[in-house]
């Protein structure tokens, strides 16, 4: 062979090589707002329906299944773990200090999960219904809505000590608060707006009972004399209270005002205004409703983007409690 022919003879083999490794290496799977469109074409509005009954007849609800999406999210990425029982080889995150006796929902993801099965068998993801009931449950009491990537798969494993560690609690300070967001890619100004949540939730009274007792400055005298009637010092540690008082069954932005009132139920709560960097975002969003809601749907779709099992990894399961 000779030389004029030998060195396009070794590109273009080299050209088939190339094209052969890339046509045979796995493409990581994205996320997508259609990814059942041709699998199981309803399984949106079978989903959002089931919700919609489930908040009809518990409007408290709403908020439960925003913060059951949330601390799924916050432990292995949006997987659905926080939903699998105790077993022998499982430790349940449901047992975790903040998920134990207070989140809440799981029957009802079940629900839309059993109604799903009936028209798509094993194809839907119970960490996607959980994605998409946080913001069906948004909508249906008046909240934002938002576009729902989708295509996430299930996890086979929970981590209880991951809960323990990476979900913050009610006594959280502000750095604590801004680190534990940002280990999950979300901003200060994400974890503000996410927290505008709790204008539907409610709080058991050992949460907050240091804080109504405290005596302190971050505390308006009369909120806290009010909030003493259902929670007493020695008793009611399970007795519930509305993080918003004011209108607690409505998605709007009275949460950020009761804060520079000083009426923030939790330490966590009120710490976002309390003289610090977070202060000019509270003060935003009590002036400006829409900007809140607008800021919350993007954080919420950021949130559901945190590591998904997606393409091969994860399983879709039959019963979002146990594996399959």
């Amino acid at each position: 062979m000779d030389s004029a022919s030998f060195f396009p003879n070794i590109i273009a083999a080299i050209s088939v090589f190339l094209l052969l490794l890339i046509s045979h290496t796995p493409c990581e799977a994205q996320l997508s707002t259609t990814f059942y469109s041709n699998t199981c074409p309803n399984a949106l509005t079978t989903i959002r329906t089931s919700i919609r009954q489930a908040v009809s007849r518990e409007r408290r609800m709403a908020g439960s299944l925003i913060r059951l999406h949330f601390h799924d999210c916050f432990v292995q990425g949006c997987d659905a773990s926080i939903l699998l029982d105790e077993t022998p080889s499982i430790q349940s995150e449901k047992t975790a200090f903040p998920n134990t006796n207070s989140a809440r929902g799981y029957e009802v993801i079940e629900a839309a999960k059993r109604e799903v099965e009936k028209i798509c068998p094993g194809v839907v993801s119970c960490a996607d219904i959980v994605t998409l009931a946080a913001r069906d449950a948004s909508a249906a009491v008046g909240g934002p809505s938002w576009n729902v990537k989708l295509g996430r798969r299930d996890s086979t494993t929970a981590s209880r000590s991951l809960a323990n560690t990476d979900l913050p609690g009610p006594a959280s300070d502000l750095r604590t608060l801004i680190s534990s967001f940002a280990n999950k890619g979300l901003t200060a100004r994400d974890m503000v707006a996410l927290s505008g949540a709790h204008t539907l939730g409610q709080s058991q009274c050992f949460l907050f009972r240091d804080r109504i007792y405290s005596n302190g400055t971050n505390i308006d005298a009369g909120f806290a004399s009010t909030r003493r009637r259902q929670c007493p010092t020695n008793s009611g540690d399970s007795n519930l209270a509305p993080l918003d008082l004011v209108t607690p069954n409505s998605f709007d932005n009275n949460y950020y005002k009761n804060l520079m009132q000083r009426k923030g139920l939790l330490q966590s709560d009120q710490i976002l205004f309390s003289g610090d960097s977070t202060d000019s975002i509270v003060s935003e969003y009590s002036r400006n409703q829409q900007t809140f809601l607008s800021d919350f749907g993007n954080a919420m779709i950021k949130m559901g983007d945190i590591e998904p099992l997606t393409g091969q990894n994860g399983i879709i399961r039959r019963i979002c409690s146990a594996i399959n």
